[in-house]
Parts: C-alpha cells; structure tokens; sequence
C-alpha cells in the first residue's frame, strides 16, 4: 500500500492519517497532507483503492469511476488498512507517537468506523457518507470524534446529522457541526461546491481539536 507523507519542518510530529474520497490520493488529499505538516503534525494519506486499482487519482467530474472502485471496497478491510497505517506512523521516526484520522466524504465515513472497530487518538469525519448505516457500532467507540455535515448535502443530509447526534446524545466525546447552505464536499479545495469560509472553519475546529486530542495525549511533550 503506497502513501503520500507530509513531514513536519522541524521535529517531530503528532501523527495524522489522512483518508480519501472517492478520488484516490489526489491533490485534495496531498493539500490536506501538506497543510496538516505545516501545523507541526506528521501526516500520511494511504492508497485506499490498493487492493482493487493502486495508484487512482482521479478529478472530479470522474465521479462514477470512483463511485464505482469504491463499490469494489470492503470497508472493513479498508479500516485494516487503515490501522496498519496507523500503526506504521506510530513507529516512525517523524512521529510522537500519538495518531489521529481525518476523512473526507467516503473517508469520513471511514474515520468513523476505524473509530468504533480500531483505536486511533481521534478521529475527524467530513461530511461522512454512511455513518448513518453503521450506528449498531456507536456504543464502539474508542476515541473523541468530531463530525462535519453540510445543511445542503445531498449525500448525507442534515436528518443523518440528526441521527448521529441522537445516538450519541450524552457522550462528551463526541461533536457534530452543521454548516448552514454549503454542500457536500464545501472543504474541497477548487471543487463545485467549495465554501472558503465554511471549509476555514471546519479546519480551525479540527486543527483545534486534533491539538487537544492529538498533541495533547502525546507523554512526550514534543510538539
């Protein structure tokens, strides 16, 4: 399984397990990386599509090639991976030690189930397709999870938001933010329908959240 990798200009890094969309390990997913390395974390995205295509990168408008290879995954497997990639950030040099996951749309949904089924440090989903179909696992959860959902989201509507929040009602691990009149994928840079001041927003609330979860479980003390 090949990876993109972001390091952290100096030091070590709080580790980050960036996860795709549709789109395989595309631009969006590199940004992400990259972004997250200028904030002082280590930060990998893996090739999810490895097992059915290595090596996909796909725009946009290739929305039903993606569509389909994700139909190819079994998401179970998928979050495998996923903790193997987790356990590989955490053994390397670059890394404290401590890992969070970060998913965008399939990947979100992902960040949510390698919550429940592994053991990351935390876990951010962006308006994540399908947690709404694997809620019998919420009462797995293992970390802090934070949730993006748009109001004008087509795949995951503000009725999922609702459910979620309802499932969860009571846990303090657990946040949800709704962004009023922005769509699915409104965090993707260059996208149709990116919101710049709703994406700045949502990544302000993870940037936090991941150094209060994230950073702040490291024993090390290294930033």
């Amino acid at each position: 399984m090949s990876a993109y990798m972001a390091l952290p200009k100096k030091g070590k890094g709080a580790g980050v397990v960036v996860l795709q969309e549709i789109f395989g390990v595309n631009e969006s997913m590199r940004k992400a990386c990259d972004f997250l390395a200028s904030r002082q974390f280590t930060a990998i995205c893996p090739d999810l599509f490895w097992r059915a295509e290595p090596g996909v990168e796909l725009k946009e408008s290739e929305f039903d090639r993606g569509r389909a290879l994700r139909g190819k995954m079994n998401d179970d497997q998928v979050t495998d991976d996923i903790a193997s990639a987790m356990d590989f950030l955490r053994k390397h040099p670059a890394c404290t030690g401590s890992v969070g996951v970060v998913g965008y749309c399939w990947g979100g949904m992902l960040a949510y189930l390698t919550a429940v089924r592994h053991k990351p440090d935390a876990a951010v989903g962006y308006y994540g397709v399908g947690i709404d179909n694997k809620l019998d696992l919420a009462k797995n959860l293992s970390c802090p999870l934070l949730l993006h959902y748009a109001e004008l989201d087509q795949f995951a509507s503000p009725e999922v938001s609702a459910k979620v929040r309802a499932t969860y009602k009571g846990d303090r691990r657990v946040t949800v933010y709704d962004y009023p009149k922005v769509g699915h994928a409104f965090a993707r840079p260059g996208g149709a329908h990116f919101d710049p001041k709703a994406a700045d927003l949502a990544d302000m609330r993870t940037l936090s959240f991941l150094v209060e979860k994230v950073i702040g479980h490291d024993k090390t003390g290294l930033i």
